[in-house]
C-alpha cells in the first residue's frame, strides 16, 4: 500500500509533515489485547461534538480484509503495468486473481464470527471478499471498535466520528486490513461539475430513493452564444485587456470534441470495448437522455445492450438528503454522454453507489474489478485532502481509507483495469481549505488523475489552441470590467500524503512526492460539452414548461474524466488492455507530438450571458468576462505542470498508445 506520510494531528498552515507507519493494523498498548487499525480523526479531538450520539441509533461501517500476499501483489501490478517489463500486459483473469490474492473464507469466518459476538449484526459480504459489512446500534459499535462515536457539525454537515482509536482483537487483526464508514463527518465526496444547474432537492423525511425526488431542476444558457471558437464576438462591452473577446460557446458536441482530439480521424470508435462509470445513485431518464441527445448532435443511440446499470439500491433516506439526492443526475448524464461521445461503439456500464459516502463509492468499485467486465473506469467525483475547524487545518483521510481504495486500485492493475479520476474544480484548494493540496482521490498513486484545460476548436473541428482551465470572474461596473475573483479550476499541485510513484521519477514534476494531474482534457465551463438532461422547468423556457428534456453547457474535470476514459476506449479497440495508464503516459510524454504541451495561449478569456433567473430573460441577463489559466498557485508552463499533467492527446496519442507494447 501506499505510504501515508502525514501524521494524524491538527496542522497550522501547511506544516507539520511528519512519517507515520504504513500497514494494515497498528499496535495497541501492550497487553490490550487489541490491534489499533486507524487513528481517530484528527479534527475529532479538536471539534466541539454537538451531542453524545444515541445508544439505539443505527450505525454501519465496512471491515476491509487483507490480502493473501500484499507485497506480492503490489509487485505484480507495477511490473504489468510497466511497458519495460517484461511482464507488461499479462494480467490475470479475475478467477486468476480470487485464486492467488483475494482474502480467504477462513478471513471472512473468523471476522463474522467476531461481529455476531461482539453484538453486531452482519449484513453481507463484499465481491471477492474484500469486506465484510456490519451493523448495530451505536453503543454496540462503540464498544465492538472501542471508538466512541460522537455527533458533530462541520461545514453545515452532521454527522458521527470515533473520537478514540478504532481496534480489533489480536485474533483477528491479520485479516483486517481497514475499517470504513465510521466517519461520516469528513468522508464522503462531491461531484466535480462546473455549471449553474439548479439547487438539489432532497428531502430524508419524504424520500426512499433519489428517483422520488423526480428530475433535477431546469437551467437555459443564454445567448449570445458561438457554435464553434470565435463564431461570435462581442462588440458591445468594452474591451478587456484591450482586445474585444469572442462569445463562450454554446457547447461542444462529441462530433467537434471527436475531431479536436483526433478521435475522427482514427476512425476509431471504441468498438469491442467496455467503460465503466461511478456515481451516486441512479437518474431513472438516463438511457432515454442520452439516446435523445446522439440523435438530436448526428450520433447513434445506444444499441440494445450496449448501455448497462449495476446500481446499489439499498438507500438511506438521511445519505440521500446529505448527499444532494438528484443533484447527481446531471453528472451521471455528462458522464454517459461524454463517453458515447467520444466511443459511440463501446459499451458502457453505470455503477451507482448508494450514496456520496466513501464506503459506498467502494463498493461500487469493488463490482467493477469482481465482474471484470469493464477495463477502463471513469470516476468524476472527489474530496479534499483536508478541511478547516474553527480556524484549524485537519486531514480529511487517513491510512485506513487510503489502504480500502488501493485493495480495489491494486486489483484492478493485476486485472488490466485503469482507475480515471477527475482532478477537482477548487484549484490548488488554499481558498476553501487553508492548505494548497491535490484532491483526493485523484492524488492517490495508483489512479489516473485527470487535469482540465479551456479548448478552442474551430469552425473546421481542429484544435484551435489549447490552454489551461483557470477561471477568474469579472463584471462590468460602470463601463469597466471589475475582477470578482477566482471562482475555479483544474485541481492539481504535489500531494504531501504519497510518495513519488515509480512512474514520475524522471518526469521532472518539481513535486519531491505525487504530482498532480497526470494529463488534462477539456473542462472549462466556458468550453464545454452541452449534455441534455430531463429537467423540471419552473417557468417558460425554449424547451417548454414543467418537466422536459432540455440541453445546457457544462464542464469541470468531470468532464476531462470521460472524455479521456473514451479516447482510451478508442486506443484500446486495437490492442490489448491498456490497465493502469500513468507508467504509458509518461513513457508517451517524453515522445514530441504525442500530447499537447498546454501552455498560456489564445484569448485572454471570453464573454459570457447568462439569464438572471437561469431559465429565460424575463429578469434580464448578465455579462461577464470568464479569463482563460488563472488557476488560483497552479500554472501550465512547458513540460509536465499542475493543471494538465503531461498535457492533452493529439491525434497520434491513439496511434502511438495502440502500439505493440
Amino acid at each position: 500500500m501506499s505510504a501515508f506520510t502525514r501524521s494524524a494531528v491538527a496542522l497550522v498552515g501547511a506544516s507539520a509533515l511528519a512519517a507515520a507507519t504504513a500497514g494494515a493494523a497498528l499496535a495497541a498498548p501492550h497487553g490490550s489485547g487489541r490491534h489499533q487499525v486507524s487513528k481517530a480523526p484528527s479534527w475529532a479531538a479538536h471539534a466541539r461534538a454537538q451531542r453524545s450520539t444515541s445508544a439505539t441509533a443505527q450505525a454501519h461501517a465496512k471491515i476491509w480484509l487483507a490480502s493473501r500476499n500484499q507485497a506480492g501483489l503490489e509487485k505484480l501490478a507495477q511490473a504489468v503495468s510497466s511497458p519495460d517489463s517484461s511482464s507488461y500486459g499479462r494480467y490475470l483473469s479475475a478467477g486468476q486473481y480470487r485464486a492467488s490474492y483475494a482474502p480467504t473464507t477462513a478471513s471472512v469466518r473468523a471476522v463474522e464470527s467476531w461481529a455476531k459476538a461482539a453484538g453486531l449484526h452482519v449484513d453481507g459480504v463484499g465481491s471477492d471478499n474484500h469486506f465484510v459489512s456490519v451493523s448495530g446500534s451505536t453503543d454496540a459499535v462503540s464498544s465492538a471498535f472501542t471508538a466512541d462515536l460522537r455527533t458533530f457539525t462541520v461545514d453545515g454537515h452532521t454527522g458521527t466520528a470515533p473520537t478514540s482509536a478504532v481496534t480489533v482483537p489480536d485474533g483477528i487483526a491479520g485479516s483486517v486490513l481497514a475499517v470504513t464508514g465510521l466517519d461520516t463527518v469528513t468522508h464522503w465526496t462531491t461531484p466535480d461539475l462546473e455549471g449553474d444547474q439548479g439547487t438539489p432537492q432532497a428531502d430524508a423525511t419524504t424520500t426512499t430513493s433519489p428517483s422520488d425526488l423526480g428530475p433535477p431542476d431546469g437551467y437555459v444558457n443564454s445567448g449570445p452564444c458561438s457554435a464553434y471558437y470565435g463564431q461570435k464576438v462581442d462588440r458591445t462591452d468594452p474591451a478587456f485587456e484591450g482586445k474585444h473577446l469572442p462569445y463562450a460557446v454554446c457547447g461542444y458536441v462529441p462530433g467537434q470534441l471527436r475531431s479536436a482530439y483526433g478521435v475522427t480521424a482514427s476512425r476509431r470508435t471504441g468498438k469491442g470495448e467496455t467503460v465503466a462509470i461511478t456515481d451516486a445513485f441512479a437518474a431513472p431518464t438516463i438511457r432515454k437522455d442520452a439516446n435523445t441527445y446522439a440523435k438530436r448532435h448526428g450520433d447513434r443511440a445506444f444499441r440494445r445492450g450496449q448501455f448497462s446499470q449495476s446500481n446499489d439500491t439499498d438507500y438511506d433516506p438521511t445519505r440521500v438528503e446529505e448527499c444532494g439526492g438528484n443533484g447527481w443526475f446531471g453528472e451521471e448524464t455528462l458522464d454517459v454522454e461524454a463517453v458515447h461521445g467520444m466511443a459511440p461503439d463501446a459499451n458502457v456500464r453505470y455503477y451507482g453507489a448508494a450514496s456520496c459516502y466513501d464506503d459506498d463509492l467502494l463498493a461500487a468499485l469493488a463490482r467493477i474489478v469482481t465482474e471484470n467486465k469493464a477495463s477502463i473506469v471513469s470516476n468524476s467525483w472527489g474530496e479534499p485532502t483536508y478541511v478547516t475547524i474553527d480556524g484549524t487545518v485537519y486531514t480529511t483521510i487517513d491510512q485506513s481509507l487510503v489502504d480500502a481504495y488501493e485493495s480495489i486500485f491494486l486489483q484492478g492493475a493485476v486485472q488490466g483495469i485503469g482507475f480515471y479520476f477527475s482532478s477537482g474544480d477548487s484549484g490548488d484548494e488554499g481558498e476553501s481549505t487553508g492548505v494548497v493540496s491535490p484532491d483526493w482521490p485523484a492524488a492517490d498513486p495508483w489512479v489516473t488523475a485527470v487535469g482540465g484545460t479551456a479548448l478552442a476548436v474551430n469552425k473546421r473541428g481542429q484544435r484551435q489552441f489549447e490552454t489551461g482551465w483557470g477561471t477568474e470572474r469579472y463584471s462590468l461596473v460602470d463601463g469597466t470590467w471589475s475582477r470578482d475573483g477566482f471562482l475555479y479550476g483544474a485541481g492539481g499541485g504535489c500531494s504531501d500524503v504519497f510518495d513519488k510513484p515509480f512512474y514520475q521519477y524522471f518526469a521532472r514534476t518539481g513535486c519531491s512526492m505525487r504530482g498532480v494531474p497526470d494529463v488534462g482534457l477539456d473542462a472549462d465551463p466556458t468550453t464545454g460539452m452541452l449534455v441534455g438532461e430531463t429537467q423540471v422547468f419552473d417557468a417558460p423556457t425554449k424547451f417548454g414548461q414543467g418537466t422536459r428534456y432540455g440541453e445546457y453547457r457544462i464542464g469541470g474535470t468531470s468532464l476531462a474524466a470521460p472524455l479521456f476514459a473514451g479516447i482510451q476506449a478508442d486506443t484500446q479497440q486495437t490492442r490489448r488492455r491498456i490497465g493502469f495508464a500513468d507508467p504509458l503516459l509518461y513513457l508517451l510524454g517524453s515522445v514530441r507530438g504525442v500530447f499537447d504541451d498546454v501552455r498560456p495561449e489564445g484569448d485572454p478569456g471570453n464573454v459570457r450571458v447568462d439569464y438572471v433567473n437561469g431559465l429565460n430573460g424575463s429578469d434580464g441577463t448578465r455579462r461577464t468576462v470568464r479569463t482563460f489559466d488563472d488557476d488560483s498557485s497552479l500554472t501550465t508552463a512547458r513540460g509536465w505542470d499542475d493543471v494538465t499533467g503531461v498535457g492533452a492527446p493529439t491525434a497520434r496519442y491513439i496511434k502511438a498508445a495502440s502500439g505493440r507494447w
